[in-house]
């Protein structure tokens, strides 16, 4: 004897199963597209790590061989202070371009899944909507 057709609940427990399966897959899609923002994320921050080491090694070696350079050709001439401070300028510069690349990256890094935040606020909009 089956209880739930004899007491008018097969509607009830199919839109239950319905819901229930519905709620899987998009609990799986959920899982997929976390997991493509985390490769996303992994991948960016092996960038920033590669950059930050490259960066900073480019700059000790940078800045001592061609400020050496540049003092080493003006030491016997008059200009040697102004050729000082240009070399201390134009690495600042550089340094500055460099520091802006690394800030750029981190603020990319900062807004790591997105996509998942956004599909999971908008399910929760839904769920509050349907209660």
């Amino acid at each position: 004897m089956n209880w739930i057709s004899m007491l008018g609940l097969e509607a009830f427990v199919a839109r239950w199963r319905a819901s229930l399966i519905e709620g899987a897959i998009a609990a799986e899609d959920r899982l997929e597209l976390a997991h493509l923002e985390w490769q996303e994320q992994k991948r960016r921050l092996r960038y920033l790590l590669v950059l930050t080491i490259l960066v900073a090694g480019l700059t000790v070696v940078a800045l001592i061989l061609l400020s050496l350079a540049l003092m080493v050709h003006f030491w016997d001439t008059p200009q040697r202070i102004l050729v000082a401070w240009l070399v201390a300028g134009g690495w600042l510069l550089l340094w500055g371009a460099a520091m802006w690349a690394l800030v750029s990256m981190v603020h990319q890094a900062g807004s790591a899944f997105a996509l998942t935040r956004r599909e999971l606020l908008q399910d929760w909009r839904g769920i509050k909507e349907q209660l």
